[in-house]
């Protein structure tokens, strides 16, 4: 019997990093190896992803997956029993078409999901690699030597802070650092920069759903000041060293082409909005901005893309979903030069490396991207170096489920010098600028760097 047969496959409740249950899949292979993956959710999610599947009720505020576990234990488990744990391909056909509704929601994308990270995990222990680089030799990318550049929150806003500001996520992208290593040291000196700025002047109200600070400001504007200023008194480079990276997530307060902004008192029409963005492009050192507009305001996106993205990285996240459909068909409006990843709003691994392929032959940067709800599980970090995505964004610099995935991507760094004989920094190369949609942009006072 081969070694890639699957014996058996189990699911089980675990718990995510807002205290919700989750599912966690664990398939076993013939001759005893093993591979786990543990779902994640969003709090601000599009209305395309495809759909998890919850008890409802009153026990766990409505969030309980017993019934997505019921799916794993049941219907997912007769179905793969016996199959080959390396054809992932076929596997992910066998659960949409024992699903049969196109989004998941009879047996939940939250099972799909689990159970497809999971085959590919036992795949990689089959063979005795780490997942990395199971997927860069079988997978389609044997040079898998670079490690994404981090994206990481500093403020959180939005759905994920209580609303507190209205924009997302305020983050920073280490630009000019030539290592992950780097990147990440850099990261810190600007978050603990932020925490004491916010903490003299008495703005710092907690932590937000992803690990950055939640904030007291009095505009979203002033957010943006404080994370440019956090940036100088790090004693780094704004538009130099650090960059900022938006999630202005305006789904969550736009409908329709109508924008309200709780936290500056004003309303804005899709141009206004887009006025106002392309104000602080020209202002901060912003080198990306991810749903500048509604899911639902498609014309606005496109124009904002045309005025746009020549200065910035114009991200896909509620509006695309993981959709290599939706990626050719923003990419032939002209709308979007990027998208964001993310696995469980695909269902499967199969359907999430086709929206990266998509990606890819429209030209567009991917961001492989967790959710808000997540936990120890690092297949995402793994995913974005075998498939050779070029950012990875997990949130914050802080809390243990996202210094998880921050972590894992510092040993895979060290696996690969390593590997290589050392020819590559212990620390981890990333990729240079001209692969990223602002490489060739120009910020105050000068030039982003084109590689170090």
């Amino acid at each position: 019997m081969s070694k890639n047969q699957i014996r058996d496959v189990l699911a089980r409740q675990v718990w995510d990093s807002r205290g919700r249950p989750t599912i966690e899949v664990e398939i076993t292979l013939r001759y005893g190896a093993t591979g786990r993956a543990i779902a994640p959710a969003g709090a601000s999610t599009g209305s395309g992803e495809v759909l998890d599947l919850r008890d409802g009720g009153s026990r766990f505020g409505g969030f309980g997956v017993s019934r997505a576990i019921a799916s794993v234990n049941g219907e997912i488990r007769t179905a793969l029993k016996g199959k080959r744990v390396d054809d992932q391909a076929g596997i992910d056909q066998i659960l949409t078409e024992l699903d049969g509704t196109g989004t998941f929601a009879r047996l939940g994308g939250n099972a799909t999901v689990a159970t497809s990270m999971a085959v590919l995990q036992a795949a990689a222990a089959a063979e005795q690699l780490p997942l990395w680089q199971y997927i860069g030799i079988f997978q389609g990318n044997s040079h898998a030597d670079v490690l994404p550049l981090p994206e990481i929150q500093i403020f959180g806003g939005g759905v994920h802070a209580g609303r507190r500001v209205d924009v997302q996520d305020f983050m920073i992208t280490a630009i000019g650092a030539s290592s992950f290593a780097e990147a990440l040291e850099w990261t810190a000196d600007v978050y603990r920069a932020a925490g004491k700025l916010m903490a003299d002047s008495g703005r710092l109200l907690g932590v937000a759903d992803e690990g950055g600070f939640w904030p007291a400001f009095d505009s979203n504007e002033e957010a943006l000041e404080t994370l440019t200023r956090a940036i100088e008194a790090s004693g780094h480079r704004p538009g130099h060293d650090l960059a900022i990276s938006l999630d202005i997530a305006a789904s969550d307060f736009g409908s329709a082409g109508t924008y309200t902004l709780a936290r500056d008192k004003r309303q804005y029409d899709s141009d206004q909005l887009s006025g106002m963005l392309i104000d602080w492009i020209e202002r901060f050192p912003i080198v990306s901005i991810e749903d500048p507009l509604g899911e639902d305001d498609a014309d606005a996106m496109e124009r904002f893309t045309w005025a746009a993205s020549k200065r910035a990285q114009i991200v896909g996240d509620d509006y695309l979903v993981t959709n290599a459909a939706r990626i050719d068909q923003a990419a032939r409006r002209g709308a979007c030069n990027a998208v964001l990843i993310k696995p469980n709003q695909a269902g499967t691994i199969s359907a999430t490396r086709a929206a990266f392929d998509a990606a890819e032959k429209a030209g567009f940067g991917s961001i492989i991207s967790a959710r808000s709800g997540e936990s120890e599980d690092t297949t995402i970090v793994h995913l974005g170096v075998g498939w050779g995505i070029r950012q990875l964004k997990v949130g914050s610099f802080s809390r243990s489920e996202r210094m998880a995935k921050w972590n894992e991507g510092l040993r895979i760094a060290d696996a690969i010098s390593r590997s290589s004989g050392g020819t590559l920094p212990v620390d981890g190369n990333l990729p240079p600028a001209s692969a990223f949609p602002w490489n060739d942009l120009t910020r105050q006072p000068g030039h982003l760097p084109a590689s170090d």
